[in-house]
């Protein structure tokens, strides 16, 4: 080791953090950072075993311990350059516990090793080894188990890839039981026998010790399963013989839960009975280990997973139960044929009535138990263990596996039909949930995991809906205890329960009383809605012992008053002096919890004493809860060209438009160039010409053509087998792009005709990931700080709404103010704002003159109604036509029809030959009254023949406009009411349709239901959005003839930035549910674009974060716009780090769990603010950033103490 540091004892570390089981500075000593490690460093054995191992081993590995050691780089600059072949057993060891420890925290690992991939060869083998060695105890064995599994959960990794890949191939089925069963399996399936064929060849031509180590490959899975069946029926049931067995168990299940790691692993297990063999152990039915009971559940959930192994095609229901009665059939005819006088029962009956379980055991009892074992032989099911496993084949064995063989289980569509997705107190206190809260990563938990890959579009579904169910039901319980401990419940005298507490979010209520249960609807055994009334008294509203008997979840329906009359307006209510303290609350209850409750005669709903309520941005659990097991239960497609992508198959780029043959060959980027130069500058290492009817250079707009390439004669290769590790050979050709330009049409003679262009001088890999956007399939676009992603963003959704008029594009984000931003700059384009909705809450903060929300547009669109008829009404005068031609959109269509069109078709018939000149052109120009209020002279004295028939034309364009826009406005004076006006924009009107993430979750299966159709998906803020909120905006149509109509799917964000917010850490750590579509398609190896220029900061700040973004540039405004060249008023630095001290003798404080305050720090942030605001900086330029939630609270309170010393300006800063 290095000497700079050493570990200290971690008893000086501070109470706080020992508790935690995690270091502090304070257990570092020494220089900050660790010396350049020598070229070769030298391990001494003994001194690592005496000084490391001995002296973790002897406190048990703790991961303090392994931190520090962490923190010390001593992986990366002892360990690892130290490690060579003569290493010992403690060395690999070493590695591999600190290993763990940074996956355990989450920090990058595999990179370490990729400089030396056959060293780190050499270190996997070992480590597969150790796992069989018996010499080792369970506790190390376990902790060789947990990289083995971490090296399979990091399939993205190639040096990684490469080691896990030959455990799990198709040479593993040597072991299956008989060689008849390989045969028939092989003989199902051509594919299967031609790798079978392959494997045999590889290991034939093979050396020797390529030989022993293709049968270690292909035995070490094998092995290791029989060392685990085993321990089970060791009869010991030590507690790091039962960590063993869980750890094993979620091994097992990350194997199945991937495609690649299951295709053939899959048939092993079930051939060697891993199911049964546990169900039956002692182990397993010991009372504590509860835990190992839901990991194999998970375990059995996908060893039984609807799904095509080899295809990796998911069965819909149909082909489920088909494959199910076939296996029945095939028990069927072998029990008639060999057992026809004991069997016969089994033989005749229906496959219903044999497919359960007690059923079928009762029909096998006459066998005896050689008949049974026979029997099993015959079904090609296993009936022999080598001799070390120690599994007991007997007569409950053999039965057992019978059982598992054949009894039909719930797919997952079905379990996730019948989860709840609102909470009981059952839900909210289970075990399994509970277990999530002492989550610190020693132990695994029986959740699914959101990883590299996933077996099918339903497998993603079912994982995100028991995962973000789970996470709610966490979100409501912590509420509900929270609620609890202030509201202080005490019993008073028998049977009462008084609250002596206060809580703004509950009130105590009487029992309430059920209005309504309403019948089931067809098909449907719970009601289909129960209607329940409570009566609270506001005057609890004034500023122990905890007991919780049940929790009911509800809806409230409406408020009444103490009269029973609903309270319509709640402003009136609440001003009027007829107001009462006391209210009626209509709910409408949980119906699966009611009908429950009915059957079991529980007496839940006269007991309920108080009535809790949760803010309604976090309560939105139940409508996407109900959004994701819609879209599990349906058959919703995904588009083709993005399925295997987005299951993490395939080629990563083939989604990607160059590589996809609906690709646009020709692209009118409008006013993306802004000049001839920017053009060529923007497309560097392309050959661009200009098209044959232009000669050098010239202005936008500009139309781009890709060239084809001529097609090469194909030359016949000698072999179409390549290596696994061969690359494919790298196209280096040069594309060649046609440039051609055309006139912009005159849309009129008003300055507000005039089209709204860009400014923004796009940079090259900018104008990259806008060619991508504008073209079909899937882009994804890396934009570090300040690199203008929205800008990018904006300008795909204006080249696509030009370029494919009849296309609808959804526009995504996660937050309501990232929406705002990104609609605003879209409005400022040359976009109709007839074709804009804004769906959701947020709209009133768009600083715009329009109303975009879906019923502001419909106001809108009838404010512009009144401005247009108006106009109709002003040209009917200027024509001389008579009547109330702008009475309405009907009627000014009927005046169009009959006045203008004609009246511009005669002017088309006498202007159309060509020997009619300008002044003729002119006078017969038949709206030159309508016109005098436009900018004169209308035509220009001296203009030509094509200038006056342009102006003409773009006048007729104004009018026509006018007519188009109260054509759209017509539906809305025929439908009444204001939801039909709505939905109708949304279907019909709208192109570009925005919402938050979230607001599209709640509102998918209504907005589907609509029959709303779009083609494109464009994503803001895509890496802040969990991987379910990603998927739901690319599934909110319904398929047209089985296909998805989504053409493109464009993500913007950066995954090295925030990530989705998460509250429970085992959901956010162990299952991953933080992870996003974004950053899982980055490290899948989807081509992003990373926009590499940023104009937002000076160049000293973003020196800050360019390691993270090592190709980052400052774009030439921050060196030499005024704004960043001038130095900030009161600060010497433009960037200061300030070490705090204690504030009166204290630093970092915790005042209640999670509630992490500093009053120094909070006082000097606030004194910086209030130096600056003395300074005459605005307080709306300021802004003071808080990590934690009690820092953020404690700061308020010390800018409020400022306030009232007279320091707090205008209101303070943010």
């Amino acid at each position: 080791m290095p000497p700079a540091k050493r570990m200290k004892s971690s008893a000086d570390a501070r109470p706080n953090t020992a508790a935690s089981g995690r270091p502090t500075l304070d257990d570092l000593e020494g220089e900050s950072e660790l010396p350049r490690p020598p070229a070769k460093v030298k391990v001494k054995n003994d001194v690592l075993k005496r000084e490391i191992w001995d002296t973790l081993e002897k406190e048990n590995f703790p991961l303090k311990s392994l931190l520090v050691l962490e923190g010390l780089q001593a992986l990366e600059s002892y360990l690892w350059p130290g490690y060579g072949e003569d290493s010992s057993n403690y060395h690999v060891l070493l590695i591999i516990l600190i290993v763990n420890a940074k996956r355990r925290e989450r920090l990058g690992t595999w990179d370490i090793f990729a400089d030396r991939p056959a060293d780190f060869s050499d270190l996997f083998c070992r480590a597969l080894s150790m796992t069989l060695d018996s010499s080792l105890s369970w506790t190390i064995r376990t902790h060789v188990l947990l990289f083995i599994t971490s090296a399979f959960q990091s399939l993205d990794c190639t040096i990684v890839r490469k080691e896990c890949a030959p455990l799990v191939s198709i040479s593993i089925w040597h072991n299956l039981s008989s060689e008849e069963k390989r045969d028939a399996i092989l003989q199902s399936n051509p594919h299967l026998r031609k790798a079978w064929r392959a494997s045999a060849k590889r290991y034939d031509s093979a050396d020797d010790a390529t030989k022993a180590r293709l049968r270690f490959e292909r035995s070490w899975l094998y092995t290791l399963i029989l060392d685990f069946l085993s321990l089970l029926y060791s009869g010991s049931a030590k507690q790091d013989h039962v960590l063993y067995c869980e750890r094993f168990v979620e091994f097992l299940t990350d194997l199945q839960s991937q495609l690649p790691t299951r295709r053939y692993a899959n048939t092993l297990l079930q051939d060697l009975h891993v199911i049964p063999a546990l169900t039956l152990s002692p182990i397993f039915n010991d009372e504590p280990n509860g835990l190992l009971r839901e990991l194999c559940a998970l375990f059995s959930h996908y060893t039984h997973f609807t799904v095509d192994d080899q295809t990796g095609a998911q069965l819909n229901r149909n082909e489920a139960y088909d494959r199910h009665c076939a296996a029945l059939a095939k028990l069927q005819r072998t029990a008639l044929k060999h057992f026809k006088e004991k069997l016969t029962v089994l033989a005749l009956s229906n496959y219903g009535s044999i497919d359960k379980r007690t059923e079928l055991e009762g029909l096998l009892q006459p066998l005896t138990d050689e008949e049974l074992g026979h029997l099993t032989a015959l079904l090609s099911l296993r009936t022999a263990y080598p001799e070390p496993s120690r599994v007991p084949v007997d007569r409950r064995f053999l039965t057992e596996v019978l059982l598992s063989t054949f009894e039909r289980r719930k797919t997952f569509q079905e379990a996730a039909r019948d989860l709840s997705v609102l909470p009981t107190e059952e839900t909210l206190f289970d075990i399994g949930l509970r277990r999530t809260d002492q989550f610190d990563g020693s132990r695994p938990l029986a959740l699914p995991k959101l990883n590299l890959q996933y077996l099918s579009v339903g497998d993603f579904l079912w994982r995100s809906m028991v995962l973000y169910r789970c996470e709610a039901f966490y979100a409501i319980r912590q509420d509900i205890e929270d609620v609890l401990t202030r509201m202080r419940p005490e019993n008073k005298r028998t049977g009462v329960t008084a609250f002596s507490g206060f809580s703004k979010m509950a009130l105590p209520v009487a029992k309430p009383t059920i209005l309504e249960v309403v019948p089931p609807l067809v098909g449907d055994d719970k009601p289909s809605t129960v209607r329940a009334e409570v009566t609270i008294d506001l005057r609890r509203l004034s500023p122990h012992k905890l007991g919780l008997f049940a929790v009911r979840a509800a809806e409230i329906i409406q408020v009444l008053d103490d009269k029973g009359r609903a309270i319509r307006d709640a402003q009136a209510y609440f001003d009027g002096h007829s107001r009462s303290d006391t209210r009626k609350i209509q709910l409408r209850l949980d119906a699966e919890a009611f009908k429950e409750d009915t059957e079991a005669k529980r007496n839940v709903y006269d007991g309920i004493n108080l009535l809790v309520r949760r803010s309604g941005r976090e309560n939105n659990f139940k409508p996407v809860l109900e959004s994701i097991r819609d879209l599990t239960l349906s058959d919703v497609p995904l588009a083709s060209w993005l399925h295997e992508v987005f299951l993490g198959y395939g080629d990563p780029a083939g989604a990607t438009y160059k590589h996809l043959p609906n690709r646009v060959k020709k692209v009118n980027f409008r006013d993306t160039f802004l000049d001839w130069q920017h053009l060529i500058e923007s497309l560097p290492g392309k050959i661009i010409e200009p098209c044959d009817s232009e000669s050098g250079s010239f202005g936008p707009p500009y139309v781009l053509e890709t060239v084809d390439k001529p097609a090469e004669e194909t030359v016949a290769k000698p072999s179409k087998k390549r290596r696994r590790d061969a690359e494919p050979a790298l196209i280096a050709e040069v594309e060649t792009i046609k440039v051609s330009t055309y006139k912009p049409p005159n849309n009129g003679p008003y300055p507000v005709d005039a089209p709204k262009l860009n400014k923004v001088r796009f940079t090259p890999t900018q104008i990259e990931a806008i060619t991508s956007g504008t073209q079909p399939g899937l882009t994804v676009i890396v934009g570090p700080p300040g690199t203008g992603k929205t800008d990018v963003a904006t300008q795909i959704i204006n080249n696509i709404y030009h370029n494919f008029p009849e296309q609808k594009t959804l526009l995504i984000a996660h937050s309501n103010q990232a929406l705002n931003q990104l609609f605003a700059k879209i409005v400022a384009l040359d976009i109709d704002e007839r074709h804009l909705l804004r769906l959701g809450h947020g709209e009133e903060e768009l600083e715009t003159e329009g109303s975009f929300s879906k019923h502001g547009r419909v106001e809108s669109f009838l404010e512009n109604r009144q401005k247009f008829l108006l106009e109709v009404n002003r040209l009917a005068a200027s024509m001389g036509a008579p009547g109330a031609h702008g009475n309405s959109a009907e009627t000014a269509g009927y005046f169009n029809s009959v006045y203008v069109e004609p009246a511009w078709a005669k002017f088309k018939d006498t202007v159309k030959a060509e020997d009619v000149g300008p002044e003729e052109i002119v006078k017969a120009f038949p709206f030159h009254l309508y016109f005098c209020d436009a900018p004169q002279p209308l035509f220009p004295p001296e203009a030509d023949r094509a200038t006056v028939l342009e102006i003409a034309n773009g006048c007729y364009r104004h009018i026509a406009k006018i007519f188009s826009e109260l054509a759209d406005v017509l539906p809305f004076e025929i439908l009444r009411r204001d939801k039909d006006k709505a939905n109708y924009l949304l279907t019909s009107e709208a192109r570009i349709i925005a919402m938050t993430s979230t607001h599209a979750a709640m509102k998918r299966g209504e907005i589907a239901a609509l029959g709303f159709h779009y083609d494109n998906v464009v994503m803001e803020e895509a890496a802040q959005i969990t991987e379910i909120e990603n998927f739901i905006p690319l599934a909110m149509q319904k398929p047209k003839d089985g296909q998805s109509g989504l053409q493109r799917v464009v993500l913007c964000g950066d995954h090295y930035q925030n990530s989705p917010v998460i509250q429970g850490l085992a959901f956010r750590h162990y299952a991953n549910l933080e992870q996003s579509l974004f950053s899982r398609l980055v490290r899948l190896g989807v081509p992003a674009i990373v926009l590499d220029q940023q104009g937002r900061a000076r160049p000293s700040i973003s020196n800050l974060y360019r390691w993270r973004y090592p190709e980052l540039g400052d774009l030439p405004h921050t060196e030499t716009g005024p704004e960043f060249l001038t130095a900030n008023a009161g600060f010497r630095y433009d960037y200061q780090f300030i070490d705090v001290p204690d504030y009166k003798g204290k630093g970092e404080t915790e005042p209640s769990p999670h509630f992490i305050q500093n009053l120094g720090e909070a006082e000097y942030a606030v004194a910086i603010y209030q130096y600056m605001r003395l300074l005459g900086y605005p307080a709306s330029k300021i802004t003071i950033l808080a990590t934690y939630a009690g820092q953020k609270a404690l700061i308020r309170d010390v800018l409020m103490a400022g306030v009232v010393m007279g320091m707090g300006g205008d209101g303070g800063g943010k």
